[in-house]
């Protein structure tokens, strides 16, 4: 028997559990999802991971499961975003083209400032503003690994291209559509629900 049962696993109610269970009280935590799982925004920097591993020990004490333990720090230490690529810098080679974005999905439309820079060699930069200072998305992608950033990625993502959540491919497959049609004044690419439309 518990004296407490909390549903849902996510960090906050972990957190909440770990309390409890410190406090004395009997905790079990139920969730329905299987982990990892993806969320935009919700890879632990390095220096969380140790108060966050502290945290699943606890729950695991408390409610006696050393396998929850073992499944949690396994989400943690897979989970964690710690990028150690190096992209290249934009230089006097790179390409560069200033402009605006229209973006639509069937629930978002959105017109904003855009600037691309791109190399021979397949380095990808892009940055989404609206207006000076208010960066909506900044992307840094090479043939094998991408960095997202800003509001629209909801906090950011980056790791192997072919790894990228499914929420993001969109915005990946632009580096190819840029890198096959450098000289155009207008690109318009459409990709499941979404079309980006570039003018510049």
């Amino acid at each position: 028997m518990y004296d407490v049962p909390i549903f849902g696993g996510g960090p906050a109610v972990s957190t909440a559990a770990t309390s409890l269970a410190k406090a004395g009280q009997k905790v079990s935590v139920f969730e329905r999802e299987n982990f990892p799982r993806f969320h935009t925004g919700e890879s632990p920097l390095a220096l969380k991971l140790r108060t966050l591993s502290s945290i699943a020990a606890h729950r695991a004490v408390a409610t006696r499961s050393v396998l929850l333990l073992a499944v949690t720090l396994f989400c943690i230490i897979s989970c964690a975003t710690v990028s150690h690529h190096q992209f290249s810098e934009p230089s006097a080679g790179w390409q560069t083209k200033s402009g605006q974005l229209m973006f639509r999905t069937p629930n978002t439309a959105l017109v904003g400032d855009v600037l691309v820079r791109f190399s021979k060699t397949g380095d990808f930069d892009l940055t989404v503003s609206k207006g000076p200072g208010i960066t909506l998305l900044s992307l840094r992608q090479d043939s094998t690994f991408a960095e997202v950033k800003g509001g629209l990625a909801r906090q950011g993502w980056s790791g192997p291209v072919g790894r990228a959540p499914s929420q993001l491919r969109g915005w990946l497959g632009l580096r190819d559509q840029f890198l096959r049609a450098p000289d155009q004044k207008t690109l318009r690419y459409a990709t499941g629900n979404e079309t980006f439309l570039f003018r510049f």
